[in-house]
C-alpha cells in the first residue's frame, strides 16, 4: 500500500505544481516510513497473514485476538541458533500465558512452508518440533516494517517482542540485538503487572513479581510503600 502511494507522488505533484520537483519529497516520504516505530499507549499496528498452527496453514490478524493480550514476538530467521531457544522458550510456558489470558505468535520473514519444515525437524536437530501457538510468515516483510524492527538491508527482523493488551493497544516493547535471546519470565511478569495494574489501579515498582507490594498511584498513599520499603 505504501509503495502505491510513493509510485503516485510524482503524478500529483505535477498536476499541483508543474515547476516542482518530487524527488525530495519522495525522499523524505521514504526515510519517514523506513524509521517509523509503534508507540506506547496507541493502537498496535494491524497485521494478517498465513500462519502454520498445529501442522497447518490458517490466515490470521491481529482482530482475531481482540480481548486477549498477545505477545507478537518477531526473529530473524528459521533454522538458526538462538531462535529455536526462544521459540521453544515460549512453548514451554504456553500454559502460563493462557492463564493470563494472552496468546503468543511468533512472526518471521520465512515462508510457511519453511516454517511447517522447521516444526518438523526434532529439536535434537536445530528444530522446533510441534508448537502450541501459531508461526506467522511476513515474506513480504510489511508486518516486521511496521513494527518498526526491518533491517531493511540485511531483510530480517530484530528480536522484538510486543505486548498488545485485550483493546489491541500496544503496552510493551523489547527489542534485542539478533544474538542476544529474550527472557520468557520477564514477559509474563510484564502481562501480570499489567493485569494488577487494570483490576487494581496501584502501579507495579521496580522487580516486581506477583504478590509484591505496590503503590498508590498519589503523593498520600505512595507514602505508605515508600516508608516500608526504605527502612
Amino acid at each position: 500500500m505504501f509503495s502505491s502511494i510513493i509510485r503516485k507522488v510524482p503524478q500529483l505533484v505535477k498536476l499541483a505544481a508543474p515547476q516542482f520537483k518530487p524527488t525530495s519529497l519522495i525522499r523524505a516520504i521514504s526515510i519517514s516510513h523506513q524509521y517509523y516505530a509503534p508507540r506506547i499507549q496507541e493502537p498496535a499496528p494491524n497485521f494478517a497473514g498465513t500462519a502454520v498452527i498445529s501442522a497447518d496453514f490458517k490466515n490470521i490478524q491481529l482482530s482475531d485476538y481482540k480481548g486477549k493480550y498477545v505477545v507478537l514476538v518477531f526473529y530473524p530467521l528459521d533454522f538458526t541458533f538462538v531462535c529455536p531457544t526462544e521459540l521453544i522458550a515460549l512453548d514451554d510456558r504456553i500454559d502460563d500465558f493462557k492463564k493470563l489470558n494472552a496468546e503468543v505468535i511468533g512472526c518471521s520473514v520465512d515462508s510457511h512452508f519453511t516454517h511447517l519444515g522447521w516444526m518438523n525437524t526434532e529439536r535434537s536437530k536445530g528444530g522446533l518440533g510441534p508448537l502450541r501457538y501459531p508461526l506467522l510468515s511476513d515474506m513480504n516483510k510489511n508486518i516486521a516494517r511496521d513494527y518498526g524492527v526491518l533491517l531493511e538491508k540485511e531483510g530480517i527482523a530484530l528480536r522484538g517482542m510486543f505486548i498488545i493488551d485485550p483493546n489491541g493497544v500496544l503496552r510493551q516493547i523489547t527489542i534485542n540485538d539478533l544474538p542476544i535471546g529474550r527472557s520468557v519470565d520477564e514477559a509474563l511478569r510484564v502481562i501480570e503487572a499489567l493485569r494488577f495494574v487494570e483490576e487494581h489501579g496501584e502501579v507495579c515498582p521496580a522487580n516486581w513479581r506477583k504478590g509484591d507490594k505496590t503503590i498508590k498511584p498519589n503523593p498520600k498513599g505512595s507514602l505508605e510503600y515508600f516508608s516500608s520499603s526504605n527502612k
